[in-house]
C-alpha cells in the first residue's frame, strides 16, 4: 500500500483528474476499476471519481508497487540547463522570449528541444520546482506559438496560477498582439470572423463545422507591395492568423504553409507576438495596466526597417 499526500498544486480538482495525471501511462479503465473495487481511498474512505480533493488529504493506493511504477508518470528531470530568455517573472508567472525555429511543446515521437522543457529546467535550477516532490503538477506554458513564430510565451509556476490564466484566456481577459508583414496593400483596419477546422494534414481551413475564429487587423504602414500589420488575436485557434489572412487573399511573408512559400528575403514567416496585456480579477490583478513587450528578432526588425524605412521601436 502506498500513501499520497495532496499538496497545494494538486488541491481543488476532481479525484479522477488527479489520478489520470498521477497514473499518466495507465488506461482510464485501470483508474475507474480500482476506484470501484475500493483499491483507492481518500482519508481511509471509499472515494468517487467526482470527489474534489483538498490540500492535506491522504490518498491510499492498495495497488502493488510494481503496478504503480509501471503506470506512474516519469519524474526524472532532464536538467539540460538550456534556459529561456526571461522578459518578466514573479512568484506566479514567467514571460519568456521564444525565438524562431523553436517548438513551444515537444509534439513529436522523438525528443526535440522546446520551450516547456527549458522553462521547467530553469525552475528546477532556481529550486522553485522539484519534480520528485510533486504528485502530478508540472509548470506549464499557457499560450502556444508555432515553431516559425517568435514572441512572448506565458508560463505558470503553480497550479492556481495555471487555472487562473487558462480561465482568463478562455474569457478573453488576456490581450495578445502580433506584428506581421503581408504581401499586398492594406489601408484600412478590418476583422476576419470565420469558422476554422483542422484537416488531417494539420492545415486549418474555413468550414461551417469549424470553431469560431475572430481576428482584428490594423495597418501600420505600407509601401504598396507589402504592408505591416498589427494583429489582435481574439480567439486562439491553431494557425488562426495565417489561415484567416489566406481567406482574404493576403499572405504572410515567408509562410510556407498558407503563403506563397519560402521567400528569398526572409527564410521564416514574418509573424511575431510582440505584446501581452492583462485584464484580470483576483490574485493576479496586480498584472493589470502593464504592457509586456518583446522586440522582433534582429532579422525581422531589419526587414521591417528596410521595406518601410522606419525604426521598429518607433511604431510599437
Amino acid at each position: 500500500m502506498r500513501k499520497v499526500i495532496i499538496g497545494p498544486n494538486d488541491s481543488d480538482q476532481r479525484l479522477d483528474r488527479f489520478l489520470k495525471k498521477y497514473f499518466e501511462k495507465a488506461p482510464l479503465s485501470f483508474i475507474y476499476k480500482n476506484l470501484r473495487k475500493k483499491n483507492i481511498k481518500v482519508d481511509g474512505k471509499k472515494a468517487s471519481p467526482e470527489d474534489l480533493i483538498k490540500e492535506g488529504q491522504e490518498i491510499s493506493l492498495f495497488i502493488s508497487d510494481e503496478t504503480i511504477e509501471k503506470y506512474k508518470k516519469d519524474k526524472l528531470a532532464r536538467n539540460s540547463q538550456k534556459f529561456p530568455q526571461i522578459l518578466y517573472e514573479d512568484d506566479n508567472i514567467c514571460l519568456m522570449k521564444k525565438p524562431l525555429n523553436m517548438l513551444t511543446h515537444n509534439d513529436k515521437n522523438f525528443y526535440q528541444d522546446n520551450m516547456v522543457d527549458r522553462f521547467i529546467d530553469y525552475l528546477i535550477f532556481k529550486e522553485e520546482y522539484s519534480p520528485r516532490e510533486e504528485n502530478t503538477f508540472r509548470p506549464s506554458i499557457c499560450n502556444r506559438l508555432d515553431r516559425n513564430t517568435s514572441g512572448i510565451l506565458l508560463g505558470a509556476k503553480n497550479a492556481e496560477t495555471l487555472r487562473e490564466i487558462n480561465k482568463a484566456i478562455k474569457e478573453r481577459l488576456v490581450d495578445k498582439f502580433y506584428l506581421t508583414i503581408v504581401k499586398g496593400k492594406v489601408q484600412k483596419p478590418f476583422e476576419i470572423n470565420i469558422k476554422l477546422e483542422k484537416t488531417d494534414k494539420n492545415i486549418m481551413r474555413k468550414s461551417s463545422q469549424g470553431k469560431d475564429s475572430l481576428t482584428k487587423f490594423f495597418p501600420l504602414i505600407s509601401n504598396g507591395e507589402y504592408s505591416l500589420l498589427k494583429v489582435k488575436l481574439i480567439t486562439g485557434r491553431t494557425h488562426q492568423i495565417r489561415a484567416s489572412l489566406k481567406e482574404k487573399g493576403l499572405y504572410i511573408l515567408g509562410d510556407r504553409k498558407y503563403g506563397t512559400g519560402k521567400d528569398k528575403e526572409f527564410n521564416s514567416q514574418a509573424l511575431h507576438n510582440y505584446l501581452i496585456k492583462f485584464n484580470l480579477d483576483g490574485e493576479l490583478s496586480y498584472l493589470n495596466n502593464r504592457e509586456f513587450k518583446m522586440m522582433p528578432p534582429k532579422k525581422l526588425s531589419q526587414l521591417i526597417e528596410e521595406k518601410f524605412n522606419v525604426r521598429v521601436d518607433e511604431i510599437l
